[in-house]
């Protein structure tokens, strides 16, 4: 036997199993045919809605009504918060008559009065965005999360009456649910809490609670609350829990929004989408199609103040004070992002798709040459 040659014999083995082996791997399906549509998005599972529900769920009740329905208008959410940001001493009847100037949705302007609100959702616009989209889609089963988490942190002896808020336990449609209401009406004390430790252990590894650390947060009890803030008329939403559903008290609405609504019934005004996609093809048809990604949204996401012309602050990198790359990413469900500040809204335990979520960063990638989204539902 001619040894010399083996090791070509072995080079060329190897070479046919290598071959027989891309042979045998399976075959990518074909690209779907033009002009398919895509598949329609997934509900939210009940594990993601208590994820998205955590960091509010314990805020009292009309504050979450408006938190929601402010959820989804991102855009105008992103505006106001800078508008606030810019004008900290505006408050009170003040506050009311500088609203009057501003076109954005009255849940959007109410929020205006709760600065540390409007600070959270305007930091992590991936997690505001993904509240609205499942406020829409999915409101009953959102709203019952949120009575879910209350039950648990009650449970865990974090969610009672004091001098800031008073917690009844009532009957609704068959159903037990937990209200929660400001001790003094005219005074409201947002609670800050950790979500890892209020409701008691987490049930769900691969869904963590999402949380906000504002300015300054230094770990401390479970559950405390911010400085109280006397609220005016700002304060006008409402959670019908049994029902599944939030509504609005017209009377203080008309006093804080100087209008004159007759009923207390809460449709989302696909108007004020401003270029945000809508997550799912059915909430599009809904609501007249749903908004596409125009100039808007673009320049708003940008930092740009389209009315104006003037570039707006923007927050920066990362926690090592590296720029924020994850920016140039579009983000889930539309192409928002939310990673204005590292570490401001965590989850943890989650690995890179907590990460990926968290720390995705405010740029969209909207396509150009959209049209606005119109029509759609109005308050009568």
């Amino acid at each position: 036997m001619n040894w010399n040659c083996i090791p070509g014999i072995v080079l060329g083995f190897a070479a046919a199993l290598a071959a027989a082996g891309a042979l045998a791997q399976p075959v990518p399906p074909p690209p779907p045919p033009p002009g398919t549509s895509a598949p329609a998005a997934q509900s939210f599972r009940n594990e993601e809605l208590e994820q998205l529900a955590a960091p509010v769920a314990l805020y009292p009740d009309a504050l979450v009504a408006q938190i929601l329905m402010a959820s989804t208008y991102p855009l105008e959410v992103v505006e106001a918060a800078r508008w606030s940001k810019a004008n900290p001493k505006v408050k009170d009847k003040a506050l009311e008559d500088a609203m009057q100037q501003q076109r954005w949705d009255p849940s959007v302007k109410s929020l205006t009065a709760f600065p540390q609100v409007l600070a959270m959702m305007d930091q992590k616009l991936d997690w505001t965005q993904k509240l609205g989209d499942a406020f829409l889609a999915q409101q009953k089963e959102l709203m019952a999360a949120v009575q879910r988490l209350r039950a648990k942190a009650q449970a865990a002896g974090n969610l009672k009456s004091g001098k800031e808020q008073t917690v009844k336990v009532e009957q609704q449609d068959g159903s037990t649910v937990y209200i929660i209401e400001p001790a003094n009406p005219q005074v409201v004390y947002v609670p800050t809490y950790n979500p890892v430790v209020v409701y008691g252990p987490w049930p769900y590894p691969a869904y963590p609670p999402y949380y906000y650390y504002p300015p300054g947060y230094v770990a401390g009890p479970a559950f405390a609350f911010s400085v109280g803030i006397i609220i005016g008329s700002a304060m006008w939403g409402g959670c019908h829990w049994g029902g599944g559903n939030v509504y609005i008290n017209h009377n203080t609405y008309n006093n804080f929004n100087r209008t004159n609504i007759g009923n207390g019934n809460w449709e989302h005004r696909p108007e004020h989408r401003k270029g945000a996609q809508y997550r799912d093809k059915a909430t599009q048809q809904r609501y007249g199609g749903g908004a596409r990604p125009g100039v808007d949204s673009r320049e708003a996401y940008r930092g740009r103040d389209a009315g104006a012309g003037q570039d707006l602050p923007r927050g920066g990198g990362d926690k090592f004070g590296q720029p924020d790359r994850a920016g140039d990413r579009a983000g889930d469900a539309g192409g928002f992002g939310g990673g204005r500040e590292a570490g401001a809204f965590d989850g943890v335990g989650r690995g890179g798709e907590t990460r990926d979520f968290s720390n995705r960063g405010a740029t969209s990638r909207a396509s150009a040459g959209a049209s606005r989204g119109g029509g759609g539902g109005r308050r009568r």
